[in-house]
């Protein structure tokens, strides 16, 4: 059920990163059900000689010589920041359109009048061929991660700079958006649009600061991507990973943010003995829509022992506005904050 182009993650050592497709397979195939995705992820893990995928380096903040007028982005959510500086017309070429989905309709009608190089991970040579005098993305793995993807020293010989939403050093827990407004403050003033990044994290926060805290202590939530198989662990939200800032900014409390990593493996046990109140589905790692997800979810077995599952707490969250800087990362606080006060049902 997993195996489309709308799934996004790698393995790198202890930690999982939002990437472009195949390796989401990784995740999916550590307890979502799938039965067929232990093999497919070993189809998948040929990126590399051994199945490793390298981690590209962050690179630096390009100091441009003019402004860029040909952009090719690596993602819609890159290419999403981009409109919303008002730069939108520059852009010649994106890649994974799919990540338009999740935006308000009027953002995404405009975003999908965008060329659409590569429906996938983003071919270096489609990339190239576009012309782009900068390349922008939200994961490192963009530029080289993934056999077929432009290098950053590929796509400089070629004449283009690179933005990409990285952190180059280890960070501690997550406990908001931070992630976001680098990215987004870093792009505006490569792209010489200062006032226009600061205007959009103004926005972005102001999404934020709409879910009021009333004084309820924290919800325990579980951010899973669907129900564990039998005998399997479930993969879930570290503490610092960005959707860890987004439960929290809802009045949630992640039950594996003592884990510093972004992904985490919990066994059944470990579930139930947390006893998540709310549980977050993560959609975009399945073909099922929303309300199979959360069906899915109520007839697990050791779900239905929390007491998330017994008061019915369950709200779906797509991935591109969860995982990864978005200018729609508000959007997924305020549902994730109108679950959490939902009363029991």
């Amino acid at each position: 059920m997993h195996n489309d182009s709308t799934n996004r993650f790698v393995h790198r050592g202890s930690r999982v990163v939002p990437v472009l497709t195949a390796l989401a397979l990784f995740v999916t195939s550590c307890g979502t059900g799938d039965p067929d995705a232990t093999s497919r992820s070993s189809a998948s893990s040929t990126s590399n000689p051994g199945g490793e995928n390298r981690r590209p380096s962050c690179p630096a903040l390009p100091v441009l010589d003019a402004p860029p007028k040909r952009i090719v982005t690596m993602d819609g959510a890159a290419a999403a920041v981009i409109s919303d500086l008002g730069l939108g017309e520059r852009i010649v070429g994106t890649a994974a359109p799919d990540l338009f989905a999740a935006l308000p309709a009027e953002k995404k009608a405009l975003l999908e009048r965008i060329p659409v190089l590569d429906p996938g991970q983003g071919n270096a040579e489609k990339v190239i061929a576009a012309g782009p005098d900068l390349v922008v993305g939200v994961s490192v793995y963009s530029f080289g991660g993934f056999d077929g993807t432009p290098s950053v020293d590929r796509l400089a010989q070629a004449g283009a700079a690179v933005v990409v939403a990285c952190d180059s050093e280890a960070r501690g827990t997550v406990k908001d958006l931070s992630a976001t407004v680098r990215f987004v403050t870093g792009l505006a003033g490569v792209l010489g649009v200062e006032e226009a990044g600061r205007r959009l994290v103004r926005e972005i926060q102001s999404s934020v600061d709409s879910v009021r805290a009333d004084g309820r202590p924290p919800v325990r939530v579980l951010a899973i991507s669907g129900p564990p198989a039998a005998g399997q662990t479930v993969m879930t939200q570290g503490g610092t990973s960005l959707a860890n800032g987004v439960i929290t900014l809802a009045g949630g409390a992640n039950v594996a943010e003592d884990a510093l990593t972004d992904f985490v493996s919990l066994s059944a046990e470990e579930i139930v003995a947390r006893d998540p109140e709310a549980i977050v589905v993560v959609s975009g790692f399945s073909r099922e829509g929303e309300a199979e997800l959360a069906a899915a979810i109520r007839a697990s077995a050791v779900l239905s022992r929390t007491t998330a599952v017994r008061e019915n707490r369950i709200v779906v969250v797509p991935q591109s506005i969860l995982l990864s800087p978005s200018t729609a990362n508000g959007l997924a606080v305020r549902r994730i904050a109108e679950a959490l006060r939902r009363p029991a049902s």
